[in-house]
Formats: structure tokens, sequence, C-alpha cells
């Protein structure tokens, strides 16, 4: 009789990781499509399905998209505050004759927490990055109740020294000067020490947002950043756009050997609308210090500016239920009827965003993308370059900045009477995991103003061609194509 012996000292360990790897699989597709979108449920499932312990490692790390619970009910309860105060308010008076649709999207930003619209607006551009630094000095220095401040990266450095003595001269005369920039982004660039030290050492109240210090019971996915740029002074001036205070190299050796610069763009306003912008200061604000100044800053009586302009800021980000930015980029391109000039320095868009671009241009739009020669982030980089065949082809106009500059400002004009300026980038991690704010505006003037910042990085920019475009190397694709895969895991 045959007689078959088994080791089981060596079959019982394969059986109990082979139980594992099933069980995991099949939670995995339990799990990880719930309310999730397709192409990032795709794309977490095929990474934990061919490497298992990284795929379910990073997850576990940076598989939820949202803020941690508290964080959420915080800005939620402020959302409340910020909606019930301005019930029924009106702002300044209205341009007349509002298309239909942009009336449908200022709807549509309100339901989702944006700000109420408000008329009566002025916002002029700033182009050069020097003279923007030197401009939110100039109106910090004429503070008379407080200063506001919210960057995304914040360094003392030779370039923002003006900035920094303006603010060390209000805070010297006893006005608060509130400070807030982002933890992870600022933690390893340099001057981050001497940054806090000056902040100290003028007695401004700052906080870090989002720290990731888990000793002290602060923690969430460890890459969800605030991305904003915001100065507010007295709610009757304020800056927002794309610019961090920094020097333009960002002071990083690998940008400076290079000879990386940024180029950005910023708006100066005045008007009843710098008080939404105040109030998106305050609701980071309470959420890093559960601090309400709802008493010091009166948000929604400001006066009007010396402009026309209709304006509405979006904030957006992982404590909304929403991609409030996203819906509004949506919503404009279904909008146009003439053209649609789009600046994203990460432009990496989500299916319904293409879908969107590549429909305009059926519809006979004029589309334009300006994006940038050099990439600064490789991921980003070739994840955007995936995307250019499919845009080339679908009649888009590709403007390539030209290096060693990084063409970093953040906008969109559609036809010739609204745009939209601030934060976001068009890319996934924009609608995802940063707060962004935007500024929906209604005006000519204003449109006017963007078409010369435009016209400016046209003649900055070559146009690239589908023809040019299907001669990259193959090994330039593969890597396109790998960045485009791994851009969804969100």
């Amino acid at each position: 009789m045959l007689s078959i012996s088994v080791d089981w000292t060596w079959t019982w360990p394969v059986v109990v990781v082979l139980v594992i790897d099933v069980t995991i699989r099949i939670l995995a597709i339990i799990v990880i499509p719930r309310n999730r979108r397709p192409t990032a449920a795709m794309a977490w499932l095929l990474a934990i399905y061919f490497i298992p312990v990284l795929g379910v490692l990073l997850f576990l790390l940076i598989g939820n998209p949202r803020l941690p619970r508290k964080r959420r009910q915080m800005q939620q309860q402020i959302n409340e505050v910020i909606s019930d105060l301005s019930e029924g308010l009106e702002f300044g008076t209205l341009r007349p004759n509002a298309p239909e649709w942009f009336t449908s999207l200022v709807r549509l930003n309100r339901k989702l927490g944006a700000m109420p619209l408000a008329g009566d607006n002025d916002a002029q551009l700033i182009s050069d990055y020097q003279t923007s630094l030197d401009a939110m000095a100039e109106a910090i220095r004429r503070a008379e109740r407080y200063v506001h401040v919210e960057f995304y990266i914040l360094q003392a450095d030779a370039a923002t020294d003006n900035f920094f003595r303006a603010l060390e001269e209000v805070a010297a005369r006893g006005i608060p000067v509130r400070v807030m920039f982002d933890h992870w982004a600022n933690r390893s660039k340099p001057y981050y020490r001497e940054t806090q030290r000056r902040l100290n050492a003028m007695g401004a109240q700052w906080r870090l947002m989002l720290p990731i210090q888990p000793l002290k019971g602060k923690f969430q996915r460890p890459d969800l950043r605030n991305h904003r740029k915001l100065l507010v002074v007295d709610g009757r001036v304020a800056f927002t756009g794309s610019q961090n205070v920094t020097d333009s190299s960002y002071n990083l050796p690998k940008n400076i050997r290079r000879g990386l610069h940024w180029v950005d763009l910023m708006a100066r306003i005045e008007g009843p609308v710098v008080g939404s912008i105040d109030a998106v200061f305050l609701s980071d604000w309470y959420s890093e210090t559960g601090e309400a100044l709802e008493d010091e800053a009166d948000l929604f009586s400001g006066t009007a500016g010396p402009g026309d302009l209709d304006c509405q800021i979006v904030p957006s980000g992982p404590g909304f239920e929403f991609q409030n930015n996203l819906k509004l980029f949506m919503a404009l391109l279904f909008a146009a009827t003439e053209r649609i000039i789009i600046v994203s320095p990460y432009f990496v868009p989500d299916e319904g965003l293409l879908l969107g671009i590549q429909t305009a241009c059926q519809r006979g739009i004029h589309v334009e993308l300006f994006v940038s020669e050099e990439g600064d982030q490789a991921m980003v980089y070739h994840a955007q370059r995936s995307y250019y065949e499919a845009l080339l082809r679908a009649g888009v106009k590709i403007w390539m900045f030209q290096k060693p500059f990084i063409l970093h400002s953040k906008s969109i004009t559609i036809d010739e009477e609204v745009a939209v300026i601030g934060s976001s980038n068009m890319d996934m991690r924009s609608f995802g995991l940063n707060l962004e704010i935007s500024m929906l505006v209604r005006g000519e003037e204003f449109v006017a103003q963007m078409r010369a910042v435009e016209d400016q990085y046209r003649r900055s920019s070559r146009e690239l061609t589908l023809d040019e475009w299907m001669q990259q190397p193959l090994r330039s694709t593969v890597l396109d194509n790998l960045a485009r895969l791994t851009s969804a895991l969100q």
C-alpha cells in the first residue's frame, strides 16, 4: 500500500499565509470601492493584488482621503455658523444681466459650502513675484486692527524680509498678527526654524496647519495638505492666488543648481468679498486652535471697493463632503461658448474633467492649456504628460512655459466675462487631498487683466504639437503611464 507522508510543520504556515492572502483580497473588494471613484478603487486593488504587503500598508497609511472626524466636525460647525450669519444677506450691488448658468453655478457653490456672491469688489492682478511680496508688505504696514496670514509655505528669507519686517512693525504697535503655514510642507525646508524664531520674537500668534505630531495626538493622512495662500488686513484688503511667501527658488539646493524659479499670480482685493476670504482663514484658525474669532472680524459688513466685480470665494478640501473645486471647474467647462484658457502647473484631470475638455473642443470651443516645460515633481510631471496626446488629438492648444521657469499660476478664464483664480491646480491632489481656496469672478475688467497675463505667458512659451509629441521615446511613455496609474491612489 502506498503511504504518503505530509510534513505538517511546513504545510501549516503555507495554509495560514494563503488564508490571510485570500481574506485580504476579499476584504479589499468589499472595503476599497465603497464611496471611492472607480479609477481610484481599481488602482488600490491592483496595488494590493500585485504587491500585497506594501499595498496594504500604503492603504492603511494613506487610503483615507478625509480629515479626522473631529476636524470634519469642526469644519462643519463653522460652515454652519457662516451659512447662518450670511443667510439671505446681499453684499454690494451685483452686476445686472447675469447668465442663468452663472446664477445656477453660484447656487451650487453656496450649497457646497462657498461664501455668498458679493458685488462692488476690486481685484488687481500682480504677476511679478517680488512685486507681489512687497505689495503684501505695504498692505500689512497699513493695518489698524489685525493681520491674518495663511500660506502653504512661509519662509523668512532675503526675498521675504520686507514682508516679515512689516509684520514685526505692526506687531510692535500692538496689532494682533496671526499666522498659519502647513507643517509637512515646511518642516524640511530651509529657514524653517529661523521662521519660527522670527515669529516668536515679534509676538505673533502662529500655528502649524495639519500638523503630523502623533506624540501630541495630532495625526491624519500624512499627505493631506493645507495648500491655501491668503492674506487679510483689517477685513479691508486681501490677497490670494498661487504664490507662497518664499524666494522664487524656494531656497532648495536642487532648484538653485537647476536655475529654477517659480512664476506666480496673485490678486489684491478690496470690497465685501474680503470678508469671505477672512472667513476661510477663521475656519482654518478654528480647526487648528479651537478659538473662534468672529467677534473680532465682522465678516459680512464690508464696504464697497473701488471696483464693480462680482466675486465668490469657494473653499475646498477633504473637510468638505464634495470636491467643490472640481465641480466649479466642470460647470465652467460646460458653460463656455467661445473659449477656455487654463493655467495649471500640475494638470492631472480625472475622467470627468478630461471628458469635459474634450467635449468643449468638440462643441467648437477654443481651448488652451498652459503648463511648464520643466517639472519639479517627477511623479506629477510624468502623470501630467500622459494626458497630452488625448488633449492634442481633441484640439487643445498646449503651451509649454519655457525652462528654467516653473509656471505655478492657477487660473481659468471662460469667454470674456468669468474667471477663477486661486491656489487650486487641476489635478486629483487638489481635488481630493489639498485644502484650497478659489475665487470666482464675473467682470470683463478682470478677464481683460487675465488676458494680458495670458499673453505674457504665451510670449514665454512654445506650442507643443501632436507631431512633436508622437516622437517621444518609449521610455518616456512608460514612465508617463506608470505615473498616471499611481496618481489615482487616493
